[in-house]
């Protein structure tokens, strides 16, 4: 089942199509009924509760060309909803507006215990966590939870920097909450336990748009002290910044990644033309909380026989922390 962000010309779609896992043919689409979610990207179920969300990037006619602020403001451009499908009808029974604190919604993570009816989505944009449920009539909702504040800056596109989330996961006993900001060039870790009031308990640079020594001078922060140093690993420093993350299945391990999406890779840290991307690897503290960066950990994709290479996803051979969806043992 693969999600659906664009037609043939280039507009916004949120469907699902169907490949025969043995052929590898297309046998359709999943998705019933005449209502459509307007945009597409990552999506979520949990068959207990008969439901699937799905989250809302854009129209690749605009973010195909790189990050167009002016286009994030135009709805027929980038999404901003959340979409909840009947998992039993696969048909589309509501669609949460998150409004403007909500453009972007990107990576949609369910709590792994089936029996949760929550989960957590990152929108990119302004920076924010939702957090999603299932009210006591059976309808879901959305609230924010966590929202990292911008950065005042000179020598920038704009006079503010949004952090930029772009990937989000959940550890297997659902305790822990991570994100990265690709802009800010930081990775976070929360305490889930309390599920409406997450609490930050980890921080580590890898990269960014805000480090000390470069172009951009932060006049003003609500977090940091001071800009953070440039980080290095094996002699290699990290340009670019952190973006998709993978978990290990004892939540001991954080492997980062750090290339979006080529365009913007290069729109924003153009050094990835020459250098390519990488994979390091951050240890987790998974009691009490904390990151730390292993400093002999690291996979250069700048050195690929072909060229640089930008690296992007990551999996566990036979299931992990982003891909494995579990059912009620009933």
């Amino acid at each position: 089942m693969i999600s659906t962000m664009g037609d043939n010309t280039g507009n916004g779609t949120g469907d699902f199509v169907l490949v025969d896992a043995s052929t590898f043919k297309v046998k359709g689409l999943w998705t019933a009924g005449e209502k459509k979610a307007k945009f597409g990207y990552d999506f979520w179920y949990q068959p207990y509760h008969d439901i699937m969300v799905s989250s809302e990037w854009g129209a690749p006619k605009s973010f195909k060309k790189g990050f167009i602020p002016e286009h994030t403001i135009d709805k027929n451009l980038y999404g901003q909803s959340l979409n909840f499908f009947s998992w039993k009808e696969k048909k589309l029974v509501q669609t949460i507006d998150l409004g403007e604190d909500g453009i972007a919604p990107l990576e949609v993570r369910f709590l792994h215990d089936p029996k949760e009816a929550q989960g957590y989505v990152g929108c990119a944009l302004h920076s924010n966590i939702f957090r999603f449920y299932k009210e006591d009539s059976g309808s879901w909702a959305a609230e924010r939870v966590i929202s990292v504040p911008p950065k005042q800056v000179e020598g920038w596109i704009a006079p503010k920097m949004y952090g930029m989330v772009s990937d989000i996961l959940l550890s297997l006993d659902d305790r822990f909450l991570y994100f990265s900001n690709w802009l800010h060039g930081d990775v976070r870790q929360y305490d889930i336990t309390d599920r409406r009031r997450p609490k930050l308990v980890g921080q580590v640079f890898l990269g960014g748009s805000i480090l000390k020594g470069g172009p951009v001078k932060v006049v003003q922060d609500e977090e940091l002290k001071e800009q953070p140093e440039p980080a290095e690993v094996k002699g290699r420093r990290l340009h670019a910044a952190p973006q998709m993350l993978q978990l290990s299945l004892d939540g001991k391990r954080l492997y980062v990644s750090s290339s979006l999406y080529s365009p913007w890779d290069k729109q924003f840290y153009p050094e990835t033309k020459q250098r390519g991307s990488w994979l390091v690897k951050i240890d987790v503290d998974t009691e009490k909380g904390g990151l730390t960066l292993d400093k002999n950990f690291l996979i250069d994709f700048g050195g690929e026989p072909d060229g640089p290479v930008l690296a992007h996803e990551m999996r566990y051979p036979g299931g992990d922390c982003t891909s494995d969806i579990w059912l009620a043992n009933e």
